[in-house]
């Protein structure tokens, strides 16, 4: 009836579907990925003269980034907060499986079915809070990479007309580049001065 802890996918399953995410580093893809249309925009800017190309390494500007830091930063507190926040309710659910899973043998089927009934309760009622937590972690990611974006479309925006980029790509996407096309730390720096004014 009870399924073992290594079955169940119960061994914390908040702390693998958002800390490890985090631990992986996921976030910087998802913050790259949120990047792109941004970058791929610059090439309006071209122009029609010849063709100059730019590489770009998001995860890099989003790591060094005085901005990118601090976003990052606001998430790992959050996932932490909401950490601690179930670690009550899954150590609860923890206990009551070890105690189903040691007395099950001698207990009436009237107490095999409450507390049966109670485990299956508790672990729907996690899940529910797990995912209301995703949401607003996804909440959090938002508001945290929106002005980000902007701030960051901005900056590209400008050192493409400044320069003559036809087009900036992300490393993400580029089988080989010479350093030489590389404008990471040029972007890092324009976005971290902007950001001071």
């Amino acid at each position: 009836m009870f399924l073992s802890r290594r079955g169940d996918s119960l061994s914390n399953p908040f702390e693998k579907e958002i800390i490890v995410r985090l631990k992986q580093g996921v976030v910087a893809g998802v913050v790259a990925s949120v990047f792109l249309s941004c970058l791929l925009s610059a090439s309006a800017f071209a122009q029609t003269a010849g063709t100059s190309v730019a590489v770009l390494n998001l995860r890099k500007v989003f790591a060094s980034s005085e901005a990118g830091k601090k976003a990052q930063s606001e998430m790992e507190k959050k996932v932490q907060e909401l950490q601690s926040k179930f670690k009550k309710d899954e150590d609860a659910l923890v206990a009551l499986q070890d105690e189903i899973e040691k007395k099950s043998s001698v207990w009436s089927d009237e107490t095999k079915q409450e507390k049966g009934i109670e485990f299956q309760k508790m672990r729907r009622d996690l899940r529910v809070k797990q995912e209301d937590a995703q949401m607003e972690l996804k909440k959090l990611e938002e508001q945290q990479l929106g002005p980000i974006r902007k701030d960051l479309e901005q900056v590209i925006e400008k050192l493409a007309k400044e320069k003559g980029y036809s087009i900036i790509l992300p490393a993400e996407v580029v089988m080989y580049s010479s350093d030489a096309v590389d404008i990471t730390d040029e972007v890092t720096k324009a976005f971290n001065a902007a950001a001071k004014k």
